[in-house]
């Protein structure tokens, strides 16, 4: 059985899924839009799956009137869409290893916003490229939790 781990950015929630875990998608809905902050928002169903908060407990913020958003109350980062036919958890943020989620199927496409479909043509660069417009990146030390299970967040150094 696959085992797949995350959490917040700041390390005070976390999870663990256990089982198929294969309905992965983007929803462009102006209300996903808004809860991530972003053009799209990746979402993974665990329907079926064995799902578990290991650390923490989330805030939640009830965006109609069948769905609650799960996010951290600490970082803010997005964590689930809770609606009556299942939870799904955020791909990009939340999982430790979002890679093993290809999107297979697109949402509230209505929502979509046109030059998203092209992002992948911009230039792109290297975050070290930049450091001569920002040198402080650099000297860039991340309190961000690791990718990964740890017994307690934060360390002593960050408390």
């Amino acid at each position: 059985m696959t085992i797949y781990t995350g959490g917040c950015q700041c390390g005070a929630i976390r999870f663990r899924v256990s089982g198929d875990i294969k309905d992965s998608s983007i929803c462009h809905c102006r209300m996903c839009q808004k809860a991530f902050g972003a053009y799209y928002a990746p979402l993974v169903s665990v329907r079926g799956a064995d799902f578990a908060w290991t650390r923490g407990e989330r805030k939640t913020f009830r965006s109609s009137n069948f769905v609650e958003r799960g996010f951290c109350g600490d970082c803010g980062t997005p964590l689930t869409y809770e609606a009556p036919d299942g939870m799904a958890i955020a791909a990009g943020g939340a999982f430790d290893d979002p890679s093993a989620f290809p999107s297979v199927v697109q949402f509230g496409i209505e929502g979509k916003i046109g030059f998203v479909d092209h992002q992948h043509e911009l230039p792109g660069h290297r975050t070290e490229e930049d450091a001569q417009a920002a040198p402080f990146l650099l000297e860039l030390v991340s309190n961000q939790h690791p990718d990964q299970e740890t017994q307690a967040w934060p360390p002593k150094e960050l408390r």
